[in-house]
């Protein structure tokens, strides 16, 4: 029988290796050398250590989704993404939201460990060296979907092309004619947010405009933040005749704004969003948005897991699926 007691840090002591290299090795990772291989092998046999992760032919395995937030169109693609992969599959899971808390975060991890759970993926949230140390501890792989940071080289992560994204939603509005063009972007600290204002940035000045003070915001992806974004770049002395916002959720936003005013979408402002929610296409008017493959990332993450969960060495660890501007009728010549 496994000695239950022995811990992936006592192996790692043990072979004079870091805790990280034995969960490599465990997860049948191939950037491990031979010799280190056979010596934190020869300890895994040694303490009849269990690699609890494997899965038997049949049998249901349980992964975590942890999210940040499960209020929004965006978080509920996600999920529905992970679900559709971890149902063929035959594997269980469990949600979690932190809500940016670092008491959840600190419980969700807690949780893990008690329900044993065979592999985490991490929804636009910071791993902490602690917080990776914690899950290289319980042997428990990871895969990390749209990072809040950089992260090490040797963390598997999906995204997407933010800056291409938001290059083209920017475009898309100066070929219309517009010159003024605002950009409420995300939360400044998330590196989608700085990707998506780079890209407007480029092509703003890629066609020589300049971008007022002012036109450049950065909020949070909710209808709120868009609305009160919004509301402010129409208190300029020149307001835009354009906005491109980093999230539909604040595109939405922006609708209500402009919506009070009397203002009409888009016969007097334009409106380009980011994400393409199902909701986007039902909105008065449809909204012109660039299309980021949100189940498609989650799934993509999952079968990325699901790999690792069963010892098979990933052919890639990261992954950045292709956005696409997706035309419709919330944009209109200048």
């Amino acid at each position: 029988m496994a000695n239950e007691r022995v811990k992936i840090a006592d192996i790692a002591e043990e072979a004079g290796v870091s805790v990280a290299t034995v969960s490599k090795v465990l997860n049948g990772r191939s950037d491990v050398s031979a010799a280190t291989r056979s010596r934190v092998e020869s300890a895994l046999r040694r303490h009849r250590y269990e690699r609890r992760r494997s899965r038997r032919h049949g049998e249901v395995g349980l992964i975590d989704l942890v999210v940040n937030e499960l209020d929004s169109a965006w978080s509920t693609e996600v999920i529905r993404g992970a679900e559709e992969v971890c149902h063929q599959a035959g594997v269980g899971m469990v949600v979690s939201a932190v809500h940016g808390r670092s008491s959840a975060t600190r419980e969700w991890l807690d949780n893990l460990a008690a329900r044993r759970s065979d592999g985490v993926i991490l929804v636009v949230s910071e791993l902490s060296p602690a917080q990776r140390a914690r899950l290289d501890a319980l042997g428990v792989p990871f895969v990390v979907v749209d990072p809040v940071g950089e992260v090490d080289p040797d963390v598997p992560a999906v995204g997407a092309t933010n800056w291409a994204g938001g290059l083209s939603a920017t475009e898309h509005l100066i070929g219309l004619g517009h010159t003024r063009i605002a950009h409420l972007g995300g939360p400044r600290d998330l590196l989608c947010s700085q990707a998506r204002a780079d890209g407007y940035r480029a092509a703003m000045d890629r066609a020589r405009l300049t971008v007022p003070e002012g036109y450049l915001r950065h909020g949070r992806f909710t209808d709120r933040s868009g609305y009160e974004d919004a509301a402010a770049l129409l208190d300029l002395g020149q307001p835009p005749t354009a906005i491109f916002a980093a999230s539909d959720q604040q595109a939405f936003g922006v609708y209500e704004a402009l919506r009070e005013r009397s203002l009409r979408v888009p016969a007097d402002v334009s409106v380009v969003g980011f994400d393409d929610v199902p909701v986007a296409r039902w909105v008065s008017p449809p909204l012109t948005t660039v299309r980021q493959p949100i189940v498609e990332m989650a799934a993509t993450a999952a079968r990325l897991l699901l790999r690792l969960i069963d010892g098979d060495p990933a052919d890639v660890l990261r992954v950045e699926l292709a956005t696409r501007l997706v035309v419709r009728e919330s944009t209109v010549s200048s």
